[in-house]
């Protein structure tokens, strides 16, 4: 699936744009509880709570990375 992302790209994602739990909730529509829940691999999220997180740090100026041998990863757009 192309629109996989992992919790640790998402704690990253974060991360560089400053975002904490409750702004991503916000911009997201995803319950705070549920993106606790995914950061620390407590659930397998479905995959519309997936594409939310991914579509609001998007919006915001992430890139995911996919894996390529080095590891999946994150970074701002340019």
């Amino acid at each position: 699936m192309k629109n996989i992302i992992t919790a640790p790209q998402i704690r990253a994602a974060r991360g560089l744009i400053g975002w904490s739990r409750d702004e991503l909730s916000e911009k997201s529509g995803v319950p705070k509880i549920t993106i606790s829940r995914v950061e620390t691999e407590a659930t397998t999220p479905r995959q519309s709570t997936i594409d939310a997180i991914r579509t609001a740090l998007e919006a915001a100026g992430v890139e995911f990375i996919a894996e390529n041998g080095g590891g999946a990863g994150v970074r701002l757009k340019i």
